[in-house]
């Protein structure tokens, strides 16, 4: 090896270190964030996270039942926590036991928080059980300070009294600056990649001084929003889409009630001009729905159908859709909100979500195949929708009659309100030991709130999805119609930014690699770090130039790219 290889090689090891340190670094004037997760039931609890945080070496008390009335509700231990901070964010993680002789065997925990002048009605929640150690995790935030709050558990439970043990508990505060220092810390490893482009002769010898031109032409992570047959022939909405977003999904088009609202009489006249805008576009779609188990929302004529009727109608809808759009769609919702309704299950069978799964597998084996669900991480208030029961639904499917179907993705609309990022990390956390891909699939925040403030909350769900690494994409539940939008627009109707609209365009500038020019040392090497995805590079030199390209994916190992001129 030459000396100015072996060189080059240290420099881009040096480079390497130096990176991780400084990424490291960031974060180093508060705590790292924790990010360990558990999903099973455990024979013995795990070490508390941050060593106890604020809670370490504090006895639980149990207050009186008196303190905490509520009808069919039962309270048990409880922590007595002292000046709480306005605008720190709370971590709390505890795992917790039913008490042996209680009158159930499992029951949902929901930790809830009491305070000077709120009650949070749900911090985290989980499913414990007798006999075995349960996780949860989740944490808080807090408007105003409180001088004295009570952080205390609710089983919900009609049969009884249920009686709770619990250990290892742990309350982490990080202010708002260390939460960030923490997201951009994940950004900045899951996100991107150190690169070294090496400049030679032809002959070996590095080039110094060579003029490097990098940029990047497409992203690793798509950020997307929906769409309705009213960007068909809408030139102004599309340019303003286009110049944005490479990915989509189709925000009603595709549903039963909008190809087949008469039995038998098939339209997918808008779908179809949809997919056109798409594949002229190169932009990615996600297939939403193919069955929705609201009954709501399921064709009139098929709410009337039962039995064999029923399930000719479900066959003949599944195998129309996936075979005229096979290998159009990356994504499909097979099943849609299964979790909160069961239209299909509860007349074709228990077994009729796993056969919609096989049959869709089958039918276009390349697309990756989703649960969609709301409340999974918006709030764990929402008892069919916990994160657990997400987790233990994917957990079904899979082992269902001893070879299951295999679960693809992990979809969360994420309709908010008000954002609780510290549960909503949380319950990603534990999402992501399904180790399955995870997307944020119908993002908006509340009609309810004023557009300023729809912004803020905007900024805080997409630094929270895209900083987490089991995230693997964002779609927004934006798409324009001549009323506005389902619940937040990121545009007027003369396609002027509102101030949402102006949190993507920060977010996705902020999100891409800029203009990288430089030159290279007398090693012949330039270094950078760049967001995951497809670049184009040019070297000039002399009165030549040589043009090439290369991708960024996800690994910890520096990206070489050699070029000869």
């Amino acid at each position: 090896m030459k000396h100015s290889s072996i060189i080059g090689f240290i420099f881009c090891a040096i480079f390497s270190l130096l990176t991780a340190f400084i990424l490291v670094s960031s974060t180093n004037d508060g705590p790292f964030y924790d990010s360990t997760a558990y999903t099973e039931c455990r024979a013995e609890p795990e070490k508390p996270l941050y060593n106890g945080g604020m809670l370490k070496d504090q006895e639980v008390s149990v207050p009186s039942r008196d303190t905490h009335r509520s009808v069919g509700a039962h309270y048990t231990p409880a922590y007595i926590l002292h000046n709480l901070t306005q605008n720190t964010i709370y971590c709390f993680s505890i795992w917790v036991k039913i008490e042996a002789g209680s009158s159930v065997s499992a029951a949902r925990v929901r930790a809830k928080l009491r305070s000077d002048n709120t009650t949070l009605n749900c911090v985290g929640s989980v499913t414990a059980k007798q006999g075995c150690w349960s996780f949860l995790k989740g944490g808080f935030f807090l408007d105003s300070p409180s001088q004295l709050s009570i952080l205390f558990f609710e089983t919900s439970n009609e049969d009884g009294e249920t009686q709770l043990e619990v250990a290892s508990a742990s309350l982490q505060p990080f202010t708002q600056e260390q939460w960030k220092n923490n997201q951009d810390y994940f950004i900045n490893i899951a996100r991107k990649r150190a690169v070294t482009i090496h400049v030679a002769r032809e002959s070996g010898e590095s080039v110094e001084g060579a003029v490097v031109n990098v940029e990047q032409i497409s992203k690793d992570f798509p950020i997307g929003s929906a769409i309705s047959k009213t960007i068909l022939g809408n030139i102004p909405y599309q340019e303003w889409f286009v110049k944005r977003f490479d990915a989509t999904v189709f925000e009603n088009e595709l549903k039963w009630y909008a190809t087949e609202p008469h039995q038998g009489k098939l339209n997918y006249t808008f779908p179809d001009q949809m997919m056109s805008f798409v594949r002229a576009n190169r932009i990615i779609a996600r297939g939403h729905n193919i069955f929705w188990e609201d009954p709501k929302y399921t064709p009139d004529w098929v709410r009337n159908l039962t039995g064999a009727d029923l399930r000719s109608a479900v066959n003949q809808r599944i195998r129309s859709l996936m075979t005229r759009y096979r290998g159009e769609f990356v994504h499909w919702d097979v099943s849609n909100e299964m979790l909160h309704f069961d239209f299909y299950e509860s007349r074709l069978g228990k077994n009729a979500s796993y056969e919609l799964f096989a049959e869709a597998r089958e039918l276009d084996s390349l697309a990756t195949l989703f649960l969609n669900d709301f409340n999974v991480v918006e709030t764990c208030s929402d008892e069919r929708s916990t994160v657990d029961e997400y987790i233990a639904r994917v957990r079904e499917l899979e082992r269902y009659d001893g070879g299951g179907v295999r679960m693809d993705g992990v979809g969360l609309e994420g309709h908010f309100t008000r954002p609780n990022v510290a549960l909503m990390r949380a319950n990603l956390d534990k999402l992501a030991t399904l180790d399955l891909p995870i997307w944020l699939t119908e993002i908006d925040i509340s009609s309810t709130l004023d557009h300023r403030t729809q912004a803020i909350y905007l900024e805080q769900v997409l630094r929270e999805g895209f900083s987490h690494p089991s995230v693997n994409g964002i779609i927004l539940w934006t798409a324009l119609h001549p009323y506005g939008c389902y619940q937040m627009c990121l545009t007027d109707d003369k396609f002027s930014n509102l101030p949402a609209g102006d949190v993507v365009d920060q977010k996705l500038l902020e999100w891409t690699t800029g203009e990288v020019k430089a030159k290279t040392d007398d090693h012949g090497t330039f270094s950078f770090l760049g967001f995951l995805g497809e670049y184009r590079v040019s070297i000039v030199y002399e009165g030549k130039t040589v043009n090439s390209s290369f991708s960024l994916s996800r690994d910890s190992e520096t990206k070489h790219v050699r070029l000869r001129i």
